[in-house]
């Protein structure tokens, strides 16, 4: 019986054990990169990066139809079958436009929160990064980085002037990986609990940012009266106003008429303000120009059309 039992404890060498070298086993447990169907990876749930058929996509559509993906995409595989996109979103869909089927990529196993922070700091990289994005990807990562130290999740301590802990939290390390610090961390991932509607008009830079960081602390339906007070009268608060509308909708008093009120007051710096719809000229620009380039022109189109209106005049 003891016999026995020593006999079965014994494992033997598989016949691939036995003759293959050292070298082969380490390379059977590196990452390899894989040719992979599209169709077979989907999104990161959630993705807070947006990915848009822009020019930029599209030059790198041409450049993937030219030379191929150069750099492999991150994936790991679903419990159901398929792959899931952990880096190379922009790169999935740039393949898609060359009409690629398949896109390199290194497959990792991973948890969802190693999954997360990776996702996020591949795209923080970017050089153009929208608030929005910038929001949502501090969010995701500050929980994933509280899961993974086992603490607890503290979004309803997000505030506009920060938290002080006695001891250092996953905020005071996200912070030095970013280079911002922990209250604007804390102040971009406020935006999240704005409206889309409102979020979009940030990103456009129809709305400043801090006032955007004031206004998130109004209901839904307060963020709803003041979206549509907005587009109606073709205007954003200022810092001084939300911080009012935030203190009124904490007092319970603020409604439509109160925020009607606020927005039409004239602000010191609108008094002989001029104001262009951005639809209205756009399309007379390149995409390529900047909103200093825009405004040049303008100004040398007036300054030729006023030259000419006086050389007429003196004639």
């Amino acid at each position: 019986m003891a016999k026995n039992s020593v006999r079965d404890s014994i494992k033997l060498a598989s016949v691939d054990d036995l003759f293959s070298t050292e070298e082969s086993r380490e390379d059977s447990q590196r990452e390899k990169v894989l040719e992979i169907p599209l169709s077979e990876i989907s999104d990161f749930p959630n993705h807070p990066f947006k990915v848009k058929a822009d020019e930029a996509m599209l030059e790198m559509a041409d450049s993937v139809k030219q030379y191929g993906v150069l750099v492999p995409g991150l994936v790991r595989p679903k419990a159901d079958g398929g792959y899931e996109m952990v880096a190379g979103h922009r790169r999935k869909k740039a393949s898609e436009l060359a009409g690629c089927e398949t896109m390199p990529c290194i497959v990792r196993d991973m948890d969802d929160n190693a999954a997360t922070i990776i996702m996020v700091d591949s795209n923080l990289q970017r050089e153009s990064i929208l608030p929005s994005e910038k929001a949502f990807a501090y969010k995701m990562k500050l929980e994933a980085m509280k899961r993974q130290a086992g603490r607890p999740s503290m979004e309803d301590n997000y505030s506009q002037v920060g938290n002080n802990f006695s001891t250092k939290t996953s905020s005071d390390e996200l912070a030095m990986q970013t280079g911002e610090s922990k209250n604007q961390i804390f102040r971009y991932i406020r935006l999240t609990y704005l409206l889309p509607s409102i979020l979009e008009m940030v990103d456009e830079k129809q709305i400043a940012f801090n006032p955007a960081v004031e206004i998130s602390y109004l209901t839904e339906n307060e963020q709803q009266d003041l979206y549509t007070t907005m587009q109606s009268e073709e205007c954003s608060p200022s810092l001084s106003q939300a911080q009012r509308m935030k203190k009124l909708s904490q007092d319970g008093r603020l409604n439509v008429d109160v925020i009607f009120s606020i927005l039409t007051e004239e602000k010191p710096n609108q008094k002989e303000k001029f104001n262009i719809k951005r639809e209205r000229i756009d399309r007379f620009f390149p995409k390529s120009f900047s909103e200093k380039q825009k405004e040049d022109l303008i100004v040398q189109l007036l300054e030729s059309w006023y030259k000419k209106r006086k050389r007429d005049q003196e004639r």
